[in-house]
């Protein structure tokens, strides 16, 4: 049981070393607020066209960059999460050979 328990925790550092490796993007006003970030959630840019680029704009600004970061973060959410399902099926599949079922 311990080996079962062993080699799910491996598998989850696999999954999270390759989600790190997957790339996933959120855009708002059109594309001119683009964010890419990891499958793990961490951002890793974050690029505004110039023309928003305006202290009066500062506000729509903020809320622009904030709806595209949150994409990127719902598309990162998504493919973690198909991940670890299929890690899970994965592993209890094992656990039911263990129980010889």
């Amino acid at each position: 049981m311990f080996d079962k328990l062993f080699e799910a925790q491996q598998k989850a550092e696999e999954i999270k070393k390759r989600l790190d490796t997957i790339s996933v993007s959120g855009e708002a006003e059109g594309g001119r607020i683009r964010v890419s970030a990891t499958a793990n959630k961490h951002i890793e840019s974050i690029s505004i066209d110039t023309e928003l680029i305006r202290v009066e704009n500062k506000e729509e600004l903020e809320e622009l960059i904030a709806v595209a970061v949150n994409k990127a973060l719902e598309q990162a959410e998504k493919i973690s999460q198909a991940e670890m399902q299929a890690a899970t099926r994965d592993m209890l599949g094992g656990f039911g050979n263990m129980f010889g079922q």
